[in-house]
Parts: structure tokens; sequence; C-alpha cells
């Protein structure tokens, strides 16, 4: 069985938001609603200046702190290692939105559950890959088997020493940054 990632090559991202429509297209979530983004840092001074465009999403975190805090067992992980939240047995307390260190889980208020990144697994498992990885323009995701040594993810974050965004918080991300 595959434990799937994404690698992030924030050198390529040039904030132009495909991955968070083509997600929400998926998805279909209302334009108010987002499982991932692009944060923007300023870098330099004038005259040179720039931005560095960062993509955040879930991270499938293996020790997810969302998933110990609900109440319900909505909050579970696949045998793939993809976090999902079940919209039956969710009853939308919030506690794994407060739980969560990259606050990255929505409320969609007309459903009255909280959501967030499913790495968009149904497709996945028909032979696809997520949405935000296959609508990039820059090729700046790398999907894949973060198991297998051979996989090109593996192979990225292995030759960029790619790193989760706060790998001192403990949880195991499977969302791994090569950062300018």
């Amino acid at each position: 069985m595959p434990r799937y990632g994404i690698a992030i090559d924030t050198t390529k991202c040039i904030g132009c938001h495909a991955c968070r429509v083509a997600c929400q297209n998926q998805n279909e979530l209302r334009f108010d609603e987002a499982f991932n983004w692009i944060k923007s840092k300023d870098r330099g001074h004038f005259p040179a200046y720039g931005a560095e465009f960062i993509p955040v999403q879930c991270n499938h975190c293996e020790n997810a702190p969302c998933q110990r805090v609900c109440p319900t067992g909505a909050t579970y992980t696949t045998p793939e290692g993809v976090v999902l939240v079940n919209p039956k047995t969710c009853v939308g307390c919030k506690y794994c939105m407060e739980a969560c260190p990259y606050k990255v889980r929505i409320i969609k208020h007309h459903e009255g559950i909280v959501e967030k990144c499913r790495f968009c697994i149904e497709m996945v498992r028909e032979g696809g890959t997520p949405a935000c990885v296959s609508t990039c323009p820059t090729q700046v995701r790398i999907f894949g088997d973060l198991d297998d040594p051979n996989s090109e993810i593996s192979k990225f974050i292995a030759q960029h020493r790619a790193q989760p965004l706060r790998p001192d918080l403990g949880t195991r991300p499977k969302i791994f940054y090569k950062r300018s």
C-alpha cells in the first residue's frame, strides 16, 4: 500500500492560484471556501525585491492532532496515509480546526461540517493525481508514494533536502517543501 505525500517546489510557484481554483472546482467548493491557498512572503528590498509564494494545504500528518481530538472519530487516516473527514459522523464541533497547527480546515456552514484537502483520493485510487497537482502550469507539486525510494517524490525530497514547514511540531507531515 502506498503512503502518499506531496513535495512542493516554492522556487517554481508564480502565485497564480490555479491549484486553489482547481481544488475548488473538483470539490464543488464555493468561491469563499478553499482547501489550499498561496501564502506570499516578501524577499529583499527595493530595487532587488521579490516574493516567495508558498502553497499551503492539509499536511496529512502521521501524528495528526486533529484526529486525536475528534470526539466522534469523524477524522481518520486511510491505509494510504490520507487524513479524511467522514461527513456522516462529523458534528461540526471545530475541535479539529483548533487542534490543527497548520490551520487548514474549513467549516462548510451550509452543511455544518468541517472539511479539508483529501488529496483527491477518489481520483488517485482510479489512477489520477490530485487536481492541484495536475493543474499547476509550472509543475510546483509532485505527488506520489513516500515509501517508494524510486518514486519522483522521494527522489525530489532527497535531492533537495525538502522539509515540512514545521518539523518541530512532531506531527510528521506528508507535505515537503523546497524553499528558496
